[in-house]
């Protein structure tokens, strides 16, 4: 891997976790030699994370990781909506039921006993298995581009264990949907899972705000 390739991993991992929070100036010496690479790749992945919408151009404090709103949060939502919903119908009519039928069962059992990072490992695998049944390496770019953003999204709103249970819910039927391969059923429940999701984050946002950067 090139020195760029993994400054940028790097930077992209602790921005996604949180580690470098929003508003971080990003120093080209200090990342440099936390990082142990010269001032070229970083710089190099500077310019990668701003084109990838994660850090932004400020005068005078130079590169800093971008703030998220909620106004970030439902345009994220206006494109998620339709891509998702779209793609759980495509993967009723071209996926393998079985596949989709194992992970139901594994969210039913996950409603009874939430932990977050068990949740989000189990949503990744779904949304690994709806990618690999799409067979359309388009929509699963832009899908896969979209979920970079919206990792940083779940970290508005706190896993209260309530919710992790009602999103393993739906997760179970979206999974159970596309395993019966009707794509109309596969869509309804994709979207009502989305709009749940977003009303949440929305009112944990409002409850909780953060300062502004």
């Amino acid at each position: 891997m090139r020195a760029s390739d993994t400054a940028y991993t790097a930077l992209q991992e602790e921005i996604l976790e949180g580690r470098l929070a929003p508003g971080t100036v990003l120093g080209e010496v200090e990342q440099s030699e936390r990082l142990g690479v010269s001032r070229t790749p970083v710089r190099e992945a500077f310019s990668r994370l701003i084109a990838a919408g994660l850090a932004i151009q400020q005068p005078g404090r130079g590169t800093v990781v971008s703030p998220i709103s909620l106004e970030d949060v439902d345009r994220l939502f206006e494109v998620r909506i339709p891509l998702e919903t779209q793609a759980a119908g495509l993967a009723a009519q071209r996926g393998a039921p079985e596949a989709f039928s194992a992970l139901a069962q594994e969210f039913d059992d996950a409603q009874y006993a939430p932990v977050a990072e068990n949740h989000y490992l189990l949503a990744a695998r779904m949304d690994e298995a709806i990618a690999a049944a799409l067979d359309n390496p388009y929509l699963s770019t832009m899908l896969g581009n979209l979920r970079v953003h919206l990792a940083r999204v779940r970290r508005l709103a706190k896993d209260q264990p309530d919710r992790l249970a009602e999103s393993a819910a739906e997760h179970r039927d979206i999974c159970l949907s596309i395993a019966s391969g009707d794509p109309e059923m596969a869509e309804a429940a994709t979207a009502l899972h989305l709009r749940r999701s977003l009303a949440y984050i929305s009112e944990q946002r409002q409850a909780q705000p953060v300062p502004a950067t």
